[in-house]
């Protein structure tokens, strides 16, 4: 009789284990989807942003309206998506560099201020984040 109600709490704590780790497991697996939707969300902020921004993009030493400037850190993110897993990686992959020529992008806002793509794109995400209410901010943005 002892060794039944040994395997019995033996088993019961068994299957506690095996459901919290299960629920843990479900909760992980929400936590990396709501995320992932995140991202998504933060992506297509920073490409609207650009689209609509009144600034000209410099890439190769050549001028672009925002638009053909979205539409091409958008071809780039496509190209890099598998291997963007945040914000960060979006700038830093699609949205900073020539990979031809490993310029930097530049940006000439309104004002004629020229800066790096991905220091205002930086700025951007920043001031997107704390608008979300996110404490993180991003490393590329140097006031």
């Amino acid at each position: 009789m002892v060794a039944k109600v040994s395997f019995m709490r033996g088993a019961a704590a068994y299957l506690v284990v095996i459901s919290v780790l299960a629920l843990s497991g479900n909760l992980i697996h929400a936590r990396a989807a709501a995320t992932h939707e995140d991202l998504n969300e933060t992506i297509w902020y920073l490409l609207d942003f650009v689209t609509n921004s009144e600034s000209i993009f410099i890439r190769n030493g050549s001028s672009y309206p925002p638009k053909k400037a979205a539409e091409h850190i958008l071809a780039k993110y496509e190209y890099f998506k598998k291997e963007i897993k945040t914000a960060e990686d979006f700038i830093r992959l699609a949205a900073s560099k020539s990979e031809f020529s490993g310029r930097p992008y530049l940006v000439r806002t309104k004002d004629g201020t020229e800066m790096k793509s991905a220091d205002w794109l930086g700025g951007v995400l920043n001031d997107y984040r704390q608008s979300q209410g996110a404490s993180r901010l991003s490393p590329f943005y140097r006031p």
